[in-house]
């Protein structure tokens, strides 16, 4: 017994009951009958996939994912209509590739394409590029929205000539469609800007659940539901250039919000601004998210329960054409210190002049939720039809 201590033998002594419990534990496991087998796995989100192809581009109608990135390139001098013909047809192969799982043809990195999580790729055409093609097929809402008064716009996030919007609930996903498609792109653009957003990850809250943007806010409560007659007489054009026929109009404007100064007010005066109950989305005047705001109502001192100046009453319009299609992202840089954070603010709708410029108005007139966020971005794009299998987004303009 020498060299042994009373502690090695007190933990050898556990150690031996220890062993005799497992093997008559073992024992007792093996004399039952063999264990199920266990549950399936539940399908992989990395594995969904949306179709490219379709007489409409994917990423509009199709539910928002939870990470985007919006490329927006410039065309070089000296590519002409062929050249954007070219462009297009090497994109849109590359991109239904990717949006099936698979690598882009020339892909250097295949193993990050196989887990597209319903990755979609949508194109849109601002001016410069339709006026390089055909100047006559210009549409006129595409151009430049007017300057609003609490705009501050900052010419880094302005125009471009193509935008790339990539959407997927990956962002892994998303960086290595982004990296790709400009490296299709690259002898015919030059990069204008990048900008990245977010949402909820999936699988965070139920599927339809209306995101919340920064500053706390149920955000694109009124929005036309998918699938209606309503959201096609608003969002797909019928009329106007036959080349856009089933196409559409996106206006993205980059809003910056002032999260520091928001954060000095309470509750109550947030909800005032805004209209709306923070808890879940409510109108002031009671009901549920989706209920419509009273704007009639007072309070027992005589004043209207939704003030003159809230989001809510000032969005309110008695023209049911002027309403837009909301597929918003937040964004959050920080840079050696300095902090911007706000929302990719992308709506679609047949006639940006028509419907968003209006809307835009009221709200630049009075509504006091100007005194926290400001449009530093601003930019408008036709966005095509779709394309066949074997063809490509954009045909319609460059081979009429």
């Amino acid at each position: 017994m020498a060299g042994l201590s009373r502690r090695g033998l007190l933990l050898g002594g556990a150690a031996a009951g220890a062993g005799a419990a497992a093997g008559a534990a073992g024992g007792v496991l093996a004399a039952r009958s063999p264990a199920a087998e266990p549950p399936a796995a539940a399908p992989l989100n990395g594995e969904r996939t949306v179709p490219f192809h379709g007489a409409r581009q994917a990423g509009v109608e199709t539910p928002p994912q939870a990470h985007a990135c919006f490329l927006g390139l410039d065309l070089r001098e000296g590519v002409d209509a062929e050249g954007v013909r070219r462009l297009m047809r090497l994109l849109s192969d590359d991109a239904a590739r990717l949006c099936r799982g698979e690598p882009a043809l020339a892909d250097t990195e295949p193993e990050l394409a196989t887990v597209p999580a319903g990755l979609t790729v949508t194109f849109g055409f601002g001016p410069g590029l339709v006026e390089r093609v055909d100047p006559a097929a210009v549409p006129g809402w595409l151009r430049p929205l007017p300057e609003f008064d609490h705009d501050d716009l900052d010419p880094r996030w302005g125009q471009a000539d193509l935008v790339v919007q990539v959407c997927a609930d990956d962002p892994v996903t998303v960086a290595h469609a982004v990296r790709m498609l400009g490296k299709d792109a690259r002898a015919f653009t030059g990069p204008r800007w990048t900008q990245s957003g977010f949402r909820r990850a999936h699988g965070s809250e139920a599927d339809g659940t209306t995101m919340r943007n920064l500053m706390g806010q149920v955000d694109g409560t009124v929005n036309p539901r998918p699938g209606t007659g309503d959201f096609d007489h608003l969002v797909w054009r019928e009329e106007g250039p036959p080349w856009l026929a089933g196409g559409t109009g996106l206006v993205l404007r980059r809003i910056a919000t002032h999260l520091d100064t928001w954060d000095e007010l309470d509750r109550p005066a947030r909800e005032a601004v805004i209209g709306r109950r923070l808890s879940d989305g409510a109108p002031l005047t009671g009901g549920g998210e989706h209920a419509e705001a009273d704007l009639d109502a007072t309070d027992s001192s005589g004043l209207t329960v939704v003030p003159a100046f809230a989001h809510v009453r000032r969005a309110r319009t008695g023209d049911p054409d002027e309403r837009i299609f909301r597929r918003g992202y937040n964004y959050d840089l920080r840079d050696h210190g300095a902090a911007e954070a706000g929302l990719l603010f992308a709506a679609f709708q047949a006639d940006p002049v028509r419907q968003f410029v209006p809307l835009q108005r009221r709200l630049d007139e009075l509504d006091l939720l100007n005194e926290w966020v400001t449009a530093v971005g601003s930019a408008v794009f036709a966005v095509p039809p779709g394309c066949a299998e074997g063809d490509y987004v954009g045909r319609t303009l460059l081979e009429p």
